[in-house]
């Protein structure tokens, strides 16, 4: 086991280097940083004094060197528009985001996981199909338009629900909805199709012969198996709803990491949006290679197989 995490620990930090690299590669993405930091009004001299202010004029590697290492001590740059350092309003910001993305995420898996099972235990029935639209329209539907959906019932007709802010746990059910509504279906359509083939294996029908109870056959035996590739796909939605933050927070007027985004984006606030990139990019590197771990302590024929490799 512990030969698989260093390998998977090694494969990762490549991976965050690469991204690393890529969200440095977007203050470039707009053209000369200079020529925008001087503003239309700005002449070649100003752009000239603020390339050699900033280090602009020294090759790339360079500036990719001082920049990753300044990140490291927890320097991500000056805000263009908020005039402050980057690193105090993404800490500042963030942990809204991830309190969101977290409750999102519990209430994503407590809908896919039971429907996911129900409709493999009782295949091709009434709850099957009931799950499977669900899935469907979880699938179809804009979540910007199920959070206006969900503000005209319970904040317009119903008068029940904050509409916006995030200072108590209300501010979040609405936008928890959202996002773990747009992340289930995957979840619970994995989840079926885990179990369908889990079921038909020959250990869950020795475990029915052996007249083992159906709850444990259910729940112990067939689940476990059936989980692993649910793992994988759990993390990655998790770093979806994180994205997807930028749209629901815009909607319900939360101040977290995705409506900072959506702010710095608008306002070309290229520090910011080069910070929040990278920011959500380690997460969901961090978010795959626990995963990875966790897959391999459910299931030893991935260390076998990564040992072989």
């Amino acid at each position: 086991m512990l030969r698989f995490v260093l390998r998977r620990s090694g494969s990762a930090l490549i991976l965050m280097v690469v991204v690393s690299f890529v969200a440095f590669m977007l203050i470039f993405a707009a053209g000369d940083p200079a020529v925008k930091l001087a503003g239309e009004a700005g002449s070649a001299a100003d752009a000239a004094r603020i390339r050699a202010f900033y280090g602009f004029d020294q090759p790339i590697y360079l500036q990719f060197l001082h920049w990753i290492g300044a990140a490291l001590h927890g320097n991500l740059g000056h805000s263009l528009y908020f005039d402050q350092p980057v690193s105090a309003i993404l800490f500042d910001r963030l942990g809204t985001t991830l309190l969101l993305g977290l409750v999102s995420f519990i209430f994503a898996l407590a809908i896919s996981l039971p429907l996911g099972i129900a409709a493999a235990r009782w295949q091709n029935t009434w709850i099957d199909r009931t799950a499977l639209i669900v899935a469907v329209i979880g699938q179809a539907m804009p979540t910007f338009w199920f959070a206006l959906l969900l503000v005209v019932m319970f904040s317009v007709i119903w008068p029940i629900l904050p509409t916006s802010g995030s200072e108590t746990w209300r501010h979040f059910i609405m936008p928890s909805v959202v996002l773990g509504y747009f992340a289930a279906p995957a979840i619970m359509r994995l989840t079926r199709s885990g179990m369908i083939l889990a079921l038909e294996t020959d250990y869950v029908r020795t475990a029915r012969a052996l007249g083992i109870a159906p709850r444990k056959v259910l729940l112990k035996y067939a689940l476990r198996n059936a989980v692993i590739p649910v793992v994988s796909v759990s993390a990655a939605q998790f770093g979806y709803m994180l994205a997807g933050s930028v749209v629901v927070e815009s909607v319900f007027a939360i101040n977290g990491a995705g409506r900072l985004a959506w702010e710095s984006i608008l306002r070309s606030d290229l520090p910011t949006v080069q910070a929040l990139v990278l920011c959500f990019s380690l997460i969901y590197v961090i978010l795959t290679f626990v995963a990875d771990v966790l897959n391999a302590w459910l299931d030893p024929r991935m260390r076998l197989a990564d040992a072989r490799a």
